[in-house]
């Protein structure tokens, strides 16, 4: 038996509402995204979410950020985490949180007593003048806390 080959022909009409059909679900889609982005998530939120109910003490953690960044979409920074970094006695991670962003996780840092240091430079967007905080686990369940204010201006002309 031969098969034969059935073509279908699409005429203006249904190209005119198929395109009309993806056009109208493309509207909607975006929407539903729209609204999952307007839930907040606060930095104390997000740091919750890494230290639990633990109060991370003031200490150990030295951030190094321009005073005045006149461009926040490239803020270079520093964290430093004073640890001797031995097998019993180092840095697990550093998690970075901007105060004032839409999202203010920026970045987590993972060690162990391989790295030799607790130490490690980016860069980050800053929407708007705001604190930054610093939040670094040790090894022994310890979590410690380090904060700068960063004054982010338009075109270095106050902000």
């Amino acid at each position: 038996m031969t098969e034969r080959l059935q073509l279908t022909v699409i005429d203006r009409r249904d190209l005119v509402l198929g395109t009309g059909a993806v056009a109208a679900l493309a509207a909607i889609l975006p929407l539903s995204t729209i609204a999952m982005a307007e839930e907040k998530v606060t930095w104390k939120d997000a740091m919750k979410a890494v230290v639990g109910d633990s109060k991370p003490a003031e200490g150990k953690v030295s951030l190094d950020l321009p005073e005045i960044a006149e461009n926040g979409n490239t803020v270079p920074f520093t964290v430093t985490v004073d640890s001797p970094m031995t097998g019993g006695d180092y840095v697990k991670s550093v998690h970075v949180y901007a105060t004032g962003n839409p999202r203010p996780d920026v970045v987590s840092f993972f060690f162990s007593p391989q790295s030799g240091k607790a130490e490690a430079t980016t860069r980050m967007r800053l929407a708007q003048t705001q604190d930054v905080v610093a939040v670094a686990e040790m090894s022994d369940g310890k979590f410690y806390m380090g904060k700068r204010t960063v004054k982010v201006t338009i075109g270095g002309c106050g902000g």
